[in-house]
């Protein structure tokens, strides 16, 4: 993505001091260092879909959608219980990272220079703080703050990371050309030399730095050999066209006219260059005075768009050839030719002005028709009822003016939607009242079931802990009776009462025996299989462990979603209120600013409008007299020659006159006989009649 290209000097009337003075160094376009940072190609790096929709907004340049959508992301994980659970985790870091270059993309240079800054005071590696105060001098240069930039550049120690180290050393040399500083410039654009990212750049500088700093010949040779390219980017082949135009300016001026006239031709004639080569060219041949080789490309020109300026000049060019090739009568037509449209093209302007001051040009200026397109600049003057923006061209391909369009429209993009955020808040809140109106009659049937399902869960809770504090008692010391089952339980508590009878009563030594066998048997079985019985019991522990555990998930998920639920309709009519209230406010803020800009855009437009009008008013002037001039000097022309035909005609009379004389001679006949014809000697009466008539006229009077 190419910025654009810093305009080229006028042609015409210009010394060599003021091409010199007018010549600016080309800025070579950055690479997205969002996107680049940011998104790992890889397809199994992405882990989060809104940072993917981020990442994707910021490819397609929208970068304020990419701010908004991070900046959301990012406060809505700040506030999670468990953010390592967010697949947003993954991208954390990158997102932190990445909001920052977005806002430097976006131009937000305020908050992308606080940011940077705490990164130069944080306590980071040094490659890290290089390639901040790298981007912080980057802010200073757009902001046109030269010395800022120069400053920020010098707290860099070592070198930048090699990834940014081009782009780092040509800031630099652009920051010492602002400067002034121009033979440390040749030095770092030098070495740049062969660099593939800053192709064609490099060396468009190099060479106006080698012209500033007064090697005029080296830096013709450099940008001669510039020239020379050709490339099918239309962006590269512009920089190749406006090098060549460069030359042939500079070259004209010095009144080198056989070295310029290469330099014109080399420009494509499709270009946004062609018009002021082709006028460039003509002049070299009229200055050599080869005024009809001046014609062809002025005739070119002259059948192009009538509102640029060197259409209008060429105008006045070409009959101006014509005169000089003493086709008056042709220079005439033209010079009236010219005068129609001049006429038409102040009408045009006048109602442009108009137009302006009564807003039209800001209402073209928002159209959706002119942002749906690249190239919107030039698709303007496609756009129905908008005829100020048909000479606004160059001014609006300006830097200045440029970043004064991109202004407004940001602020009018950001109007539009707090326009639809505002909507959204009702939207909102509707949305909000029909979660309410449904999950509010639910919420009391399913706390109940939530009770039940909390006593379930507390008694297997109970159950667990006495089993399990049962089973660590075990193995500590053996308790077999523990392990009894229950009908070994019942048989044990029988034989415990009978036992107790035994004491009260008189009992034969036969039932005693008994019942001591049968404690005997069931003390051996529970004394025998107590090991066996202990393993079963932990494995029937760790069963109750899970199903608890699933009855704690349920209850998890239970609390979790009546928590949405609840979240999701209550809480909000603070935020919604507040958030009413910031946009309101914000719009008002907004409203004004673009009031600000507006008037300042409308006010830059008129300006170069009146400009434009008052150079067709001087063009106009110009053309009547020299239209007058060229009226008179073809009369005089078409009279000396009915003159010279009468005199030639005379001649040729008095040559036959001669020759009938000769003739009359050699025949033998004199002079003046009566075969001769007599010329008449009194005047024709057509001739006498007024002069009789004259005293008459006067006694009637």
């Amino acid at each position: 993505m190419f910025e654009r290209l810093v305009s080229a000097p006028a042609i015409m009337n210009r010394s060599a001091g003021t091409v010199l003075r007018s010549l600016a160094p080309v800025v070579v376009p950055m690479m997205l260092a969002a996107p680049a940072a940011a998104v790992d190609r890889s397809e199994d790096a992405l882990r989060d879909l809104f940072f993917g929709a981020a990442m994707y907004e910021a490819h397609q340049e929208e970068f304020f959608d990419a701010i908004v959508t991070l900046d959301t992301e990012l406060n809505q994980y700040r506030r999670l219980d468990e953010p390592e659970l967010d697949p947003f985790s993954a991208h954390f870091g990158q997102a932190q990272f990445s909001v920052g270059d977005l806002e430097l993309s976006y131009r937000m240079h305020r908050e992308a220079g606080r940011a940077i800054e705490a990164v130069l005071k944080g306590n980071v590696p040094q490659p890290v703080k290089n390639e901040a105060a790298y981007r912080l001098a980057k802010i200073h240069y757009h902001k046109q703050q030269p010395r800022n930039a120069l400053h920020a550049l010098e707290m860099i120690e070592g070198q930048v990371p090699e990834r940014v180290r081009p782009e780092e050393q040509f800031l630099r040399a652009r920051v010492y050309m602002e400067l002034g500083r121009f033979e440390e410039a040749v030095a770092l654009l030098r070495d740049l030399k062969g660099e593939s990212r800053l192709e064609g750049f490099v060396e468009f500088n190099l060479g106006i730095a080698l012209l500033k700093s007064g090697d005029a010949e080296r830096g013709v040779r450099e940008l001669t050999a510039l020239g020379k390219e050709r490339s099918s980017d239309p962006a590269k082949q512009a920089l190749y066209d406006k090098t060549n135009l460069l030359l042939g300016t500079y070259l004209m001026d010095a009144g080198k006219l056989e070295l310029a006239r290469p330099y014109f031709d080399r420009v494509q004639l499709e270009g946004p260059f062609s018009n002021r080569a082709l006028l460039g060219a003509g002049w070299v041949e009229a200055r050599a005075g080869r005024y009809d080789r001046a014609l062809v490309p002025w005739k070119l020109l002259q059948s192009r768009q009538t509102t640029n300026e060197a259409v209008q000049e060429s105008m006045l060019a070409v009959p101006y050839a014509y005169g000089k090739l003493d086709v008056h009568s042709t220079a005439a037509i033209n010079y009236g030719f010219a005068l129609d449209k001049f006429g038409n093209e102040i009408d045009t302007l006048t109602d442009s002005i108009v137009s302006i001051r009564e807003g039209k040009f800001l209402e073209a200026l928002r159209r959706k028709e002119a942002n749906q397109v690249k190239n919107w600049v030039v698709t303007l003057r496609d756009i129905p009822g908008a005829p100020e923006t048909h000479y606004l061209l160059d001014l609006m391909a300006s830097n200045d003016y440029q970043e004064f369009l991109r202004n407004y429209r940001d602020l009018n993009d950001l109007f539009e939607r707090n326009l639809s955020w505002l909507q959204s808040l009702t939207a909102y809140e509707d949305i909000i009242g029909l979660r309410r109106s449904y999950y509010e009659p639910l919420l009391p049937g399913l706390d109940q079931k939530f009770r039940q399902l909390d006593a379930r869960i507390q008694m297997r809770v109970e159950e667990r802990d006495k089993f399990a504090a049962r089973i660590e008692q075990m193995l500590v010391t053996r308790r077999p009776e523990y392990l009894a089952f229950a009908e070994e339980q019942a048989a044990l508590a029988e034989l415990k009462q009978l036992r107790s009878r035994t004491r009260n009563q008189v009992v034969g030594e036969e039932s005693l025996r008994r019942l001591e066998r049968l404690e005997g048997v069931l003390q051996f079985r529970l004394a025998t299989e107590y090991d066996a019985r202990l393993t079963e019991a932990y494995k029937h522990l760790e069963q109750l462990n899970v199903e608890i555990e699933q009855l704690q998930t349920a209850y998890q998920s239970y609390v979790r979603s009546r928590q949405a639920a609840t979240h999701s309709y209550t809480g909000y009519d603070d935020t919604i209120r507040n958030l009413r209230a910031r946009l309101n406010q914000s719009q008002t803020r907004l409203d004004m600013l673009m009031a600000r800009q507006g008037k300042m855009l409308e006010t830059l437009a008129i300006d170069e409008l009146e400009r434009r009008r008052a150079q067709l008013e001087s063009y106009q002037i110009k053309a009547r007299f020299a239209l007058a001039d060229s009226y008179d000097r073809a009369n005089e022309l078409q009279e000396m020659r009915e003159d010279q035909r009468k005199v030639e005609a005379l001649q040729k009379a008095a040559e036959i006159v001669v020759e009938q004389d000769s003739n009359e001679v050699e025949l033998g006949v004199e002079p003046g006989s009566e075969d001769d014809e007599q010329l008449p000697q009194d005047n024709p009466p057509e001739l006498d009649a007024p002069a009789a008539s004259e005293p008459e006229q006067e006694v009637a009077q």
